[in-house]
């Protein structure tokens, strides 16, 4: 199934590559050993969101974005600080969609009538291949729109969808049972992006419980799962002859969007607020041998 959406860009301009390398320690004693060119995986970047209720997110691993979104149409305006995006004390970051405008933000369509919240990793965390995840639990109401995705490092030379962008989950509220893994790049961007979804079983909603949303990345390789179900794999054979454009650095995207081309505006039933429950972001290195 193609993701619907159209660009995905940086709201502020993609900052430096904070270089970030991996070691591993030794084995202990008497534990298996590894074969010859393959490493154990290492973690490289760990959010378990652990911080007295109100605070906002650690600076020394996000920022945050700031600004409307012409390009989906959504209709909120992300804001800074711990307005829409803070700790609840029990180990989760909560990004908030509210609809409210204190502050008289102005959007594209004029007057915001919504606020929430987008992070990123540009400037501070980047990697290429591994095993990257969150584990979620996502708002439910028409009009939702929460994701968990990359994009490549180098945005800001070479622009969207040239860089690239991975898609972790996405959800749009009129689908409860149902997040999609996407792949956007040069000739397979916003609507012709290429993917797939995963449903929940049994009428279930994602709503209702948390869930783990991951890839696991390699060279020419991306394997999507739910839960440690694996629902896609893509390769560079699924591109119909356009570049791959995966195989280089990538930093890390949450936002909870409202509105927009995809999913639609809310309805007179979509409560708010509106939350998108983030447990932990992990992203650790591959434990595969690397490529020849």
């Amino acid at each position: 199934m193609n993701s619907p959406h159209l660009t995905r860009r940086l709201l502020v301009p993609a900052l430096s590559v904070l270089a970030l390398v991996a070691t591993t320690s030794g084995l202990a004693s008497g534990a298996p050993r590894q074969p010859e060119g393959v490493s154990a995986a290492a973690t490289t970047f760990s959010d378990e969101f652990d911080g007295a209720a109100g605070s906002a997110v650690d600076g020394s691993k996000w920022q945050i974005e700031t600004g409307d979104n012409v390009d989906n149409h959504e209709r909120q305006y992300y804001t800074s600080g711990n307005n829409n995006a803070a700790l609840d004390g029990q180990g989760h970051l909560v990004i908030t969609a509210r609809k409210e405008n204190p502050s008289n933000y102005q959007c594209w369509y004029g007057t915001c009538e919504y606020t929430s919240a987008r992070l990123n990793t540009s400037g501070k965390f980047t990697q290429t291949y591994g095993h990257v995840e969150a584990r979620m639990k996502i708002p439910r109401g028409q009009g939702m729109w929460p994701a968990f995705w990359m994009l490549g490092d180098d945005i800001g030379q070479v622009g969207w969808p040239n860089s690239g962008e991975i898609d972790i989950m996405e959800n749009v509220g009129f689908e409860p049972d149902t997040v999609h893994g996407t792949l956007h790049g040069p000739g397979y961007s916003g609507s012709g992006g290429i993917g797939a979804g995963y449903t929940l079983p049994n009428g279930q909603a994602f709503a209702d419980d948390f869930h783990t949303f991951a890839i696991d990345w390699a060279p020419d390789s991306i394997t999507w799962s739910v839960d440690g179900n694996v629902y896609q794999h893509r390769t560079p054979a699924d591109t119909n002859g356009n570049a791959w454009v995966f195989n280089k650095p990538f930093f890390l995207i949450l936002n909870l969007a409202v509105g927009g081309y995809w999913p639609g505006d809310p309805d007179g039933n979509t409560a708010f607020p509106s939350e998108l429950v983030v447990d932990h972001v992990r992203v650790t290195t591959s434990d595969s041998a690397p490529p020849a």
